[in-house]
């Protein structure tokens, strides 16, 4: 087994005023070359959205782009013709493909919203934009990982272009439950949301990311009430970025 430690103060940060946005990898002006990924999870970005604002009309391609509202109401347009508001306790994932612009704003004009955007290097190049929404309230598991997001569309959640699986973990306080991996060759990237957290002898706190790989299964327990992000993704980059 192979692990990475990213401690939360240790992130790129920018407040441009209406946004103020955390980066666990480098984006934007936030330029770290040890930290440019995790396998194909190229972005996780940590953002807070101030009343009313958002971010204007902008391109993407061939990237599969998911959004997890935290709290508040995210407001999101594109090229497609989709006019939706992604609330918390949903997700949402776009594939951008051949091409697409969206646009995302915050739908609420008294308070903020905030929510993680991730960015997932698809397995080709070139696929048609799509668009998908689901609620993960409905599903949510209390002590047990919560699949939501997956490479099948038939399976929990969203579902992208590639051989990825999200998985949320609500645990209370002593709770230790052991995941295993979907996949061969995929590693791991775990994000403590709240609480704090513990696999092996690494203290996990709120924000910390931990990276795993060359595993089959690890354990993860819950040191204090814990919202905790999974998620495990081909650590190869895909042969159109070699």
């Amino acid at each position: 087994m192979q692990t990475i430690y990213h401690k939360a103060n240790t992130r790129g940060h920018a407040n441009h005023g209406w946004l103020n946005s955390f980066h666990t990898f480098s984006f934007a002006n936030y330029q770290n070359f040890d930290r440019m990924n995790f396998g194909v999870l190229r972005v996780l970005n940590d953002d807070t959205v101030s009343k009313g604002m958002g971010f204007g009309k902008h391109p993407h391609r061939d990237m599969e782009i998911i959004s997890i509202p935290l709290s508040g109401n995210l407001e999101h347009q594109d090229s497609m013709g989709t006019k939706e508001v992604i609330r918390e306790g949903e997700i949402q994932a776009m594939s951008a493909g051949t091409g697409i612009q969206h646009s995302e704003y915050n739908e609420n004009k008294d308070e903020e919203v905030k929510f993680l955007q991730i960015w997932v290097f698809p397995r080709e190049g070139n696929v048609t934009p799509r668009y998908d929404q689901k609620s993960i309230r409905e599903a949510e598991k209390r002590n047990d990982f919560q699949q939501i997001l997956s490479p099948n569309p038939d399976d929990e959640g969203v579902w992208i272009h590639q051989d990825a699986w999200f998985n949320l973990a609500k645990f209370d306080a002593g709770v230790s439950k052991e995941y295993n991996l979907n996949k061969e060759g995929n590693g791991v990237y775990v994000f403590v949301l709240k609480g704090n957290a513990k696999i092996g002898t690494q203290e996990l706190n709120p924000r910390d990311g931990f990276g795993i790989w060359d595993a089959k299964q690890f354990t993860l327990e819950a040191t204090t009430d814990a919202e905790i992000l999974l998620m495990e993704v081909p650590m190869d980059l895909p042969c159109y970025l070699k």
